[in-house]
């Protein structure tokens, strides 16, 4: 049974019910599409069934190599780009304490998880071997093909740095591939130098991956239950398929409301989250919904923001900006601690009518009112609810977001799995590198940039 919630009735004024029914029939050719696998890229529908799929082996294997990790890390570092390594982060920093590694006189148990090949940025790799040099580490080396150029990049500085560090045979103990089964660049080196491997499969695309050893290898090495992550997603797996009604799926709901307000003009959707821990999942959600939907000229733009801290930026826009906008707020029911607000004798600051109260109440009247300002201030809103932020949530959060944007990207009419745009900037960029096989390319690439102030 799903403890997650879709919440429709701050929509009243935008949408009656009877437009939410108009979607019934396109919802229910989508689900078929997903569930018998005869729509476009069909051939990455894997993640459907991932969850029911996930074997104890698998997950046994992962908890004792996690283990092992853990006995001789500080460090874990986490390489990969986009859906290799959002999901992980996403569910990670939902869950760690944020200020664990500075807690005085506390010794880390799970190694800090940190990531690399995510840019190109050279201060902060350099940075980040400054404290590779000073800490016990490993690393796991995460892309399907190993030529994605930023983690292709990182992983050879990494592998240099870690084999100086120990030696090329215990350098080998401490590095992971998760990657193809059978074929490419990083599956090779894997096989060649004898590296732990795990399989991210054929028919799961990168940021439908966070079920996978993608994601469960880091979850588990910081020191998370994988197996109430994957419980949770098999429930809502099991919500999402018992029927496609979009008064009772709530995957459908979501897909059918995010369209209709797509179809009334409003073209950007804004994630909204109370509680910091969530900054990831909303990364991770940006990717999802971006990648897979925005293409052919299609597609709703996603933001995000986290409330109340940017309603004192991006807020005066979002109440009386232009009206293109409408706003998805995911709500927790109960924290994790328990913190009141105390009485101050002097009351300088005007607070004592709260004090006593838990800061929890004062955030959810702020998250309250602030639905209220902005659905009057003509911005529609979705609410979203978990009762609390622990692994068995979250998996049912992240399948309910996958399954939804697999409907949704369908009802838009492109293809949610692939994502042809993204190689644009990286023939640009081979060209500017003066890579082998895009003499041609270069060559009109600097002929333009020569007749410009560039």
């Amino acid at each position: 049974m799903i403890e997650l919630s879709v919440h429709k009735e701050n929509l009243a004024q935008f949408i009656a019910d009877e437009e939410l029914l108009v979607f019934q029939d396109e919802i229910d050719q989508c689900h078929s599409k997903l569930m018998n696998k005869t729509g476009k890229g069909n051939d990455f529908l894997g993640w459907v069934d991932l969850p029911a799929e996930i074997g104890d082996e698998l997950l046994t294997r992962i908890e004792n190599d996690a283990k092992a990790i853990r006995e001789k890390a500080e460090v874990f570092v986490v390489i990969g780009i986009g859906g290799s390594y959002l999901g992980a982060r996403a569910v990670i920093e939902a869950l760690q304490h944020p200020f664990n590694p500075l807690l005085e006189g506390s010794k880390q148990s799970n190694p800090l998880i940190v990531y690399a090949g995510h840019s190109i940025s050279q201060t902060y790799h350099a940075q980040l071997l400054d404290l590779l040099d000073k800490k016990e580490y490993a690393l796991a080396v995460i892309s399907k093909s190993g030529t994605t150029t930023e983690p292709a990049v990182a992983f050879r500085i990494l592998k240099n740095h870690i084999e100086q560090k120990y030696g090329r045979e215990e350098a080998k103990s401490r590095i992971i591939a998760i990657t193809d089964k059978s074929r490419g660049a990083l599956k090779k080196l894997a096989d060649d130098e004898g590296y732990k491997t795990y399989v991210i499969p054929d028919d799961v695309g990168g940021r439908f991956s966070v079920l996978t050893p993608v994601g469960l290898l880091p979850i588990a090495v910081a020191g998370f239950n994988i197996r109430k992550l994957v419980a949770g997603a098999v429930e809502m797996r099991k919500h999402c398929l018992e029927t496609t009604l979009v008064n009772e799926n709530y995957a459908a709901m979501y897909a059918a409301i995010r369209n209709t307000l797509y179809r009334q003009g409003k073209q950007v959707e804004i994630l909204v989250n109370y509680e910091p821990a969530l900054q990831y999942v909303t990364e991770w959600w940006k990717q999802l919904y971006g990648e897979s939907e925005g293409k052919e000229g299609e597609g709703i733009f996603p933001a995000g923001v986290g409330f109340t801290t940017d309603l004192h930026s991006m807020g005066q826009y979002i109440q009386e900006g232009q009206r293109m906008l409408f706003e998805t707020a995911i709500n927790v029911g109960a924290p994790s601690r328990s913190l009141s607000i105390p009485a101050d004798q002097a009351n300088l600051d005007g607070m004592n009518f709260i004090a006593g109260k838990s800061l929890h109440e004062v955030n959810q009247m702020a998250a309250l009112g602030t639905t209220l300002a902005h659905v009057d201030g003509d911005v529609p809103n979705i609410g979203i609810s978990i009762p609390r932020i622990d692994e068995s949530s979250l998996g049912e959060l992240l399948y309910f977001f996958e399954f939804a944007c697999g409907l949704s990207g369908y009802l838009l009419g492109v293809n949610p799995f692939d994502q042809p745009g993204v190689e644009a900037y990286k023939k640009n960029m081979f060209a500017l590198l003066n890579k082998p096989g895009y003499e041609k390319e270069s060559e009109a690439i600097r002929r333009r940039l020569g007749q410009s102030q560039y």
